[in-house]
């Protein structure tokens, strides 16, 4: 099968898993191109002097310089950059000046021919023309078990509710958010993970449940979980009073 992969240029936790992603693929697959989408944590744009002062006045000091830290260090060091994973293995790699389904760029994006999109960390809603236009379809990853926790930052808001185990769910795009029909999903038991540790696991465990998909779309006769809409809970970014009850619950970002 032929790949588009899309994904943004997150400086944390996405190059190395990423890269095992790719490292992993069968030979029979080929990935044609990755869409880079600029980085957007609060969900919107934003400059990256605003992103750096609301960051520090939701989550506080401590948890700022941790993450400025490892900003640095990512810019540093090749293997934690997303566009240095995808250069280093000749994968060509396309950026919109806006939206992803701008009619240009869908242009771009059709003439690739490709099987199957993948949606790792994207973060734009993608509209029908962008879903439909790879026969195989498109699949996201999302970080929790749909249906709950839909939305935004699902690693912080399993650890504010205290859950006992979160998990992974690769799943059908449609125009929803994280609503389409499910066709992988692993959990995870937390047992006392910190935000940080609960990420990185499930990152990892992600790209298992990715690859897994892949089989599964190839093979083809696959079976679709339903994503239940009446099940769903969503979740949007926190707000200082999400950290106070956060820190509450006796959950740790690091």
């Amino acid at each position: 099968m032929k790949i588009l992969l899309l994904t943004q240029n997150e400086p944390f936790f996405l190059a190395q898993n990423l890269a095992s992603f790719l490292d992993r693929l069968p030979a029979e697959h080929t990935v044609v191109a990755c869409v880079v989408l600029a980085p957007s944590p609060f969900g919107q744009k934003k400059t990256m002097p605003r992103k750096a002062w609301e960051t520090l006045q939701i989550f506080g000091l401590r948890f700022f310089l941790h993450y400025a830290f490892h900003y640095v260090r990512a810019r540093l060091d090749p293997r934690r950059q997303v566009l240095r994973v995808l250069q280093s293995r000749d994968i060509p790699v396309l950026s919109p000046k806006g939206s992803v389904n701008a009619p240009d760029f869908l242009d771009q994006l059709r003439a690739l021919q490709p099987d199957l999109l993948i949606s790792i960390a994207g973060n734009q809603i993608f509209k029908r023309p962008l879903i439909d236009l790879a026969p195989k379809g498109c699949l996201n990853l999302h970080t929790a078990l749909l249906p709950k926790y839909r939305g935004l930052f699902p690693s912080f808001w399993v650890l504010r509710n205290g859950e006992a185990e979160t998990g992974v769910s690769v799943f059908m795009v449609d125009e929803g958010i994280d609503s389409g029909p499910i066709l992988v999903q692993k959990r995870v038991a937390i047992q006392g993970m910190s935000q940080q540790d609960l990420i990185r696991h499930t990152k990892a465990l992600g790209m298992e449940a990715l690859l897994e998909a892949v089989r599964l779309i190839h093979q083809g006769g696959y079976t679709l979980q339903p994503n239940d809409d009446h099940a769903m809970t969503y979740y949007r970014f926190p707000t200082r009073q999400d950290v106070r009850a956060f820190r509450a619950q006796g959950a740790r970002f690091f």
